[in-house]
């Protein structure tokens, strides 16, 4: 079991290693609702690892490439697909995880809202990389591209991240 990796507004850690992180422009929540910007406070899991093949090699044994059909559901009204990985064509609102920029390369999905998602109450928790550094997210939790390089092969499924205030 490894150990877990623990979020604050100041920083992440994992072990005795200490990683600047940016969280959700709303800051850390006990009550998140999809588009509010906040970072779900609680003990989350680790439930796939998601990377581009055409930008980074496999960075470990269970990791699922990105294909350019990919995208994650982030519309409450479609209650059956909401915060799933989906394909396209898919006419309900999503994100696009094969992205122009860097931040998708490799995504580490959490089970927060996840598997019986509860509409509304929040989609696309992820890990990934930053856009720079500290600059907030829509609610998941970013690493530099070099943390987030030393972070893959230290968390699998089931790996606990802890989010608290």
């Amino acid at each position: 079991m490894t150990a877990t990796l623990r979020v604050t507004r100041q920083g992440a850690r994992l072990g005795n290693r200490r990683l600047p992180c940016a969280i959700g422009r709303g800051g850390i929540t006990d009550a998140k609702r999809e588009g509010d910007g906040a970072t779900p406070a609680g003990l989350h899991r680790i439930v796939a690892l998601l990377y581009r093949p055409d930008r980074m090699r496999r960075p470990t044994s269970w990791a699922r490439p990105i294909v350019p059909s990919d995208l994650w559901s982030d519309d409450p009204a479609d209650e059956a697909r909401y915060n799933r990985l989906v394909r396209a064509p898919y006419p309900a609102s999503h994100e696009r995880l094969r992205r122009a920029d860097p931040l998708y390369d490799a995504v580490l999905v959490t089970d927060w809202n996840w598997p019986d998602a509860t509409p509304g109450a929040g989609s696309a928790i992820f890990l990934h990389a930053w856009r720079k550094p500290r600059h907030p997210t829509a609610g998941c939790v970013a690493f530099s591209r070099s943390d987030l390089a030393w972070l893959l092969p230290r968390l699998r499924p089931g790996s606990q991240i802890l989010v608290s205030r």
